[in-house]
């Protein structure tokens, strides 16, 4: 996610990953901020 004002909305998905077992990674990236560390992380996903 972009920003932590998306954090609240990604606290659901996050439950609704737990409840079918599926892993998941949660962190706040943001594209323009810092997108070097974006880059790395979405070719490394």
């Amino acid at each position: 996610m972009g920003s932590d004002s998306d954090l609240e909305v990604m606290r659901e998905t996050e439950k609704r990953l737990d409840y079918f077992g599926i892993p998941y990674e949660t962190r706040i990236l943001s594209a323009h901020r810092t997108p070097h560390k974006t880059e790395q992380f979405a070719t490394a996903a």
